[in-house]
């Protein structure tokens, strides 16, 4: 994987490497207890949490294992989230896919757009041969995102989180590389920005 993680634009979005500017908008992101309902982990309660994630993110990126890019409305520049991709293995060249997005995104189409941005790229620049993800069995929206976008899933995880008490189970679910077919020109990427 690319030691930098890249920046790409589509109809609707830019994604783009994280910056340190972006600690407050995540951190509000990941401490709302509605957007994390079906996340691995409870709501962060500290700011600290977002300095840390994004080092991280830069950290991955530096290390060539993974990209995970702030998400903003191209229109206003407002940031709507993170999709991002872990994980890398470039001996089985696969990787893991994630998103998070704020309610207002909800709904819109901009989950798939913004993955379908990151997808193109990872199959057409970094030669990937396998994306999973997974996806909380009560999360019928992310499971639509990943249907969308081709993904089959494959199984289920049982009893694979137990966040504040709640026990939960997981799909998983897969693209191949010939079972890509990039989304309609309104959520494929327009260009990737050097």
């Amino acid at each position: 994987m690319s030691h930098h993680s890249p920046t790409l634009q589509t109809a609707r979005l830019q994604l783009r490497p994280f910056a340190s500017a972006d600690a407050d908008a995540l951190f509000a992101l990941h401490s709302n207890a509605r957007v994390l309902r079906y996340w691995d982990s409870p709501p962060w309660s500290v700011r600290a949490r977002a300095e840390r994630f994004i080092a991280k993110c830069q950290q991955i990126a530096e290390e060539g294992t993974g990209a995970r890019l702030a998400v903003d409305r191209g229109s206003d520049g407002a940031f709507l989230g993170w999709c991002g991709l872990t994980r890398y293995d470039p001996d089985y060249r696969s990787a893991s896919l994630g998103y998070c997005l704020t309610e207002a995104a909800w709904g819109l189409g901009y989950a798939t757009e913004a993955a379908g941005a990151l997808l193109h790229w990872a199959f057409d620049s970094l030669d990937l041969n396998r994306v999973q993800a997974e996806a909380d069995t009560r999360n019928a929206a992310s499971a639509r995102v990943l249907e969308k976008l081709g993904f089959v899933r494959e199984g289920t995880l049982r009893e694979d989180c137990i966040v504040d008490g709640v026990v939960s189970d997981s799909w998983v679910y897969g693209l191949l590389r010939r079972e890509w077919r990039p989304p309609s020109p309104r959520h494929s990427p327009a260009s990737a920005l050097p």
